[in-house]
């Protein structure tokens, strides 16, 4: 009997079919193996120098620095603007009271008038919610006493003020929370710059950190001989003004030259030395103490508020910002700063310190670090002012 199964398909079993089959197996097996190393050896952003690391680190405080004197501007502006919003409320709250005298005097009237005669059209026209109304109809003015159109003048001009105000307050309110928006947004924008100024110095091995703080000392001995060497010119400078006057003196000379220009002298300028005085001991006090962003003390400080707060110890009100700050009194070269002076950094302001002489400087320099004496040079100068 016939079978219907059908025909098995025969298996190449040659020794050419097999190398076939070999060969094409260990080719998929390469390829494989090529796009598994190639997977792995995806190019990968060189580790940063330590160099690198520092300039980073540096421009990373040097923006939040800017953070946060923008926030000091928002913070002084809310608290302008919130005591602006209580004024303008407690004004509009009395401006009602007043709207609501006048219209309890018009409801005299109105009362006087109903007993004596009811309540007539010109009554229903005092008492309408908008008294301009009746006002268009001039032809009843006439019917009213002095006394009454007094009256309701007073009380549409109280409807008339009591609406602007409540319209400034709004406004001023409106005004109040963009503020309060921007405070947020330079909060948040100094948290993330020291948050990525932090993560950058924690990846750094022990070896790292020691080339780091070699390269510190290296800018800061740099800073140092300038500073030595502006020193020795105002040195210079006050011994030749000295000698100046002493044969002035001698000669019987009665001027007394136009004021010192010498480095140590607070002449020359309206600033007292009493003022001068109270400004240094109240900044030397406060070495040591931690800079923290937004801090005015006493137990931290940021720049602009370790100079707000030492000038206020002499009496002189200063600005919070650095921006606001370097606008007041007048401007000194560097090569005439004396003591008490404030030397203001970077192109955009965003730094400050209180000039001690010899070079030097008194300032909270940024996070992580405390109220110190630095040199003036250890960052680019912007320009320097006396504030008093």
């Amino acid at each position: 009997m016939a079978s219907h199964r059908k025909p098995r398909t025969r298996i190449l079993t040659s020794p050419g079919s097999r190398r076939t089959a070999a060969g094409l197996t260990t080719a998929a097996l390469a390829s494989v193996t090529l796009l598994s190393q190639s997977a792995d050896a995806a190019p990968r952003a060189p580790k940063p120098t330590i160099e690198e690391v520092k300039q980073k680190v540096d421009g990373l405080y040097r923006q939040a620095e800017v953070a946060t004197q923008k926030y000091n501007a928002a913070k002084e502006g809310a608290e302008q603007q919130r005591a602006t919003v209580n004024g303008l409320l407690d004004a509009a709250a009395k401006r009602a009271q007043k709207m609501n005298e006048s219209r309890r005097e018009l409801g005299t009237f109105a009362s006087a008038q109903y007993r004596t005669g009811g309540m007539n059209p010109t009554t229903q026209l005092m008492l309408a919610k908008d008294p301009q109304e009746f006002f268009d109809r001039t032809h009843l003015m006439e019917r009213l006493t002095g006394r009454q159109k007094q009256a309701v003048t007073d009380y549409q001009e109280q409807q008339a003020d009591a609406a602007r105000q409540r319209a400034k307050a709004t406004s001023s309110l409106e005004q109040l929370q963009k503020t309060q928006t921007s405070l947020q947004e330079s909060k948040r924008s100094v948290q993330e710059k020291l948050a990525e100024a932090r993560q950058l110095l924690s990846r750094l091995t022990a070896q790292e950190k020691a080339r780091l703080a070699e390269l510190e000392r290296q800018k800061e001995a740099a800073a140092k001989r300038r500073a030595d060497e502006l020193a020795r010119q105002q040195a210079e400078k006050a011994r030749q003004q000295a000698e100046k006057e002493r044969r002035q003196h001698q000669s019987g000379g009665s001027s007394t030259g136009g004021g010192s220009t010498g480095g140590g002298s607070t002449s020359g300028g309206s600033t007292s030395s009493t003022q001068v005085e109270k400004v240094l001991a109240f900044a030397r006090a406060q070495m040591g103490k931690p800079y923290v962003w937004g801090a005015t003390g006493p137990s931290s400080y940021d720049c602009s508020g370790l100079t707000a707060a030492a000038w206020k110890a002499a009496g002189v009100d200063l600005p919070r910002t650095t921006w606001d700050q370097v606008k007041v009194g007048q401007r000194v070269a560097t090569s005439d700063l004396k003591p008490g002076d404030l030397v203001f950094f970077f192109d955009d302001i965003s730094h400050v310190g209180i000039y001690i002489g010899d070079g030097k400087m008194i300032h909270a320099p940024h996070p992580g670090a405390n109220v110190r004496v630095e040199s003036i040079y250890y960052d680019p100068i912007y320009g320097s002012v006396r504030p008093a």
